[in-house]
């Protein structure tokens, strides 16, 4: 039987420098999603990369006496390395300096001129370097780019732009049409009106005043400007060239899900469909503009000194515990928030609190009072029927909110059956019926239901922390392919637990 397509990406990394732990909550959110869909048997791929062209990699990389090459190579693997501390599972890594994909764009731009739907210009206006974004006086917020808050510079060139005002009318319908294309909705209001309902305005796609980009064809003076560049990678990694299309294009595309962050919303819900819609190609099916992860209520960023980063973090509480805190401070509609604080408090309290020592205190007592040997179930009670339909609600309410991309909300459903297994202990005192040779029994249906709930505990937890839920399993002694409730009558857990997350002290973080 055929496995189901899933094709799921991130927004690619600008590598201008190392990301902050703010950069990184699209592809443990993607990540999140990706294994996810895989544990449910589709077949998926899941893409990121970087972005390597544009002004201010051409500026930095001659600071440094370095070609743009060598430095965005730098930058990469510093990337990958952070990918590889938070155990990000991605398919296929793309730059956008990859020989393939900047053919592919050479080939979309030469298309478009073609049918009309890019022209030749001279632009006028005032231009964002950081961001890469042209602005007109109207957008701005006290005359600095609505963005990033940074000061704009005027800017005077020739340039192509890309004809977005003819297809305000279909992307209005495009968007009455699927009322889901953008998660949240909020989102989509902003867009319309905000941008599309003031009146589209063609989009510049060239630059002639820098040399760092791919060229544009037939005319050298020009290199294309970032967006058209980075967006194409969506496509180009699977092989679209505008020309002849691959059997991954054709396998893969349309991408299920484009995840972003909020400030490049507008770029690809308006800019990427209506490139898409002129060359005859589907547009993807969803974007999710997640919020901004804050420094508790700024924005991260160097000059203000508040920088976390994802893979120094992860050396000292692990990745799971990373991968945890970025997920559960992702509310879909505001802004999350992280202080070092924060991060001990959620630590200590959900992770080695709440769910490391669910485990390891069931473990212990399946080991003191049954030899280790998971026992038979019994005649149950109310509260074992209780805990069983709770376990079940709290599966099927986890799998409605990533459905919706509600993250925070699966993470919160789940530590939920953490919490509710811990009063389950409280509630039916085994130290206690373990005293009474007559509830003996109904002390094996007590354990058997906490490590049943272990089990999907280590289901629900494996797309988040794939190495604690791989831990659970080990100890437990069964596996997440033939999850169900309960762990098999009969099953040896291990004699020597082991803690999932041991407490740390609140100055672990400290400079």
């Amino acid at each position: 039987m055929l496995k189901q397509p899933y094709y799921i990406t991130t927004a690619i990394l600008y590598a201008t420098g190392k990301p902050h732990i703010g950069n990184f909550c699209d592809t443990v959110a993607a990540d999140l999603l990706a294994r996810w869909r895989r544990m449910r048997g589709f077949d998926v791929k899941f893409l990121v990369g970087t972005d390597e062209h544009g002004q201010k990699v051409e500026n930095l990389a001659a600071e440094q006496g370095l070609s743009p090459l060598e430095f965005t190579t730098g930058i990469v693997n510093i990337i990958k390395d952070s990918f590889a501390a938070l155990q990000i599972s991605y398919d296929q890594f793309i730059r956008t300096t990859d020989d393939y994909h900047k053919a592919a764009v050479q080939n979309m731009f030469t298309q478009l001129l073609a049918q009309g739907d890019i022209y030749k210009d001279e632009y006028e206006g005032l231009y964002c370097t950081p961001c890469e974004s042209f602005w007109t006086e109207s957008q701005l917020a006290a005359n600095m780019c609505p963005d990033c808050n940074r000061a704009v510079q005027p800017a005077k060139e020739e340039a192509y732009f890309l004809r977005q005002s003819k297809y305000q009318a279909w992307l209005e319908q495009h968007y009455a049409d699927h009322p889901d294309f953008i998660v949240p909705k909020s989102r989509m209001n902003e867009m319309l009106n905000s941008f599309i309902k003031p009146g589209l305005q063609d989009f510049c796609v060239s630059r002639s005043t820098i040399k760092w980009g791919i060229p544009v064809p037939n005319d050298p003076e020009h290199v294309m400007y970032v967006w058209l560049d980075a967006l194409s990678n969506y496509a180009t990694a699977l092989g679209f060239d505008a020309t002849e299309n691959s059997d991954e294009y054709r396998k893969f595309w349309p991408a299920d899900v484009h995840v972003i962050g909020k400030d490049i919303c507008r770029f690809h819900v308006i800019t990427w469909p209506i490139m898409l819609h002129a060359l005859g190609q589907p547009l993807p099916k969803q974007v999710f503009a997640h919020p901004w992860l804050l420094f508790g209520a700024d924005k991260m960023s160097k000059s203000r000194g508040n920088m976390i980063y994802a893979d120094e973090l992860a050396k000292l509480l692990g990745s799971d515990a990373v991968r945890y805190y970025l997920l559960a401070e992702m509310p879909q509609a505001t802004d999350g928030s992280i202080t070092r604080e924060a991060v001990i408090e959620r630590y200590n309290g959900d992770l080695a609190n709440v769910l490391g020592n669910l485990v390891n205190r069931t473990l212990a007592m399946t080991n003191k009072y049954f030899d280790g040997v998971v026992p038979a179930m019994g005649e149950l009670t109310a509260l074992e029927h209780e805990l069983q339909s709770f376990a079940k609600q709290t599966v099927a309410d986890y799998n409605k909110a990533l459905e919706e991309f509600r993250i925070a909300d699966a993470m919160e459903a789940a530590m939920a059956l953490a919490k509710r297994s811990n009063k389950y202990i409280d509630e039916t005192t085994p130290w206690a019926l373990a005293k009474d040779p007559e509830q003996q029994a109904y002390l094996g249906t007590v354990m058997a239901h906490l490590l049943g709930c272990i089990r999907v505990l280590a289901e629900l937890f494996a797309p988040a922390m794939p190495q604690a839920a791989a831990s659970i399993c080990d100890q437990l002694g069964c596996t997440l392919d033939d999850a169900v409730f309960g762990v098999a009558a009969g099953t040896k857990v291990t004699d020597s637990p082991k803690p999932l997350f041991a407490r740390v002290d609140g100055n672990v973080l400290d400079d």
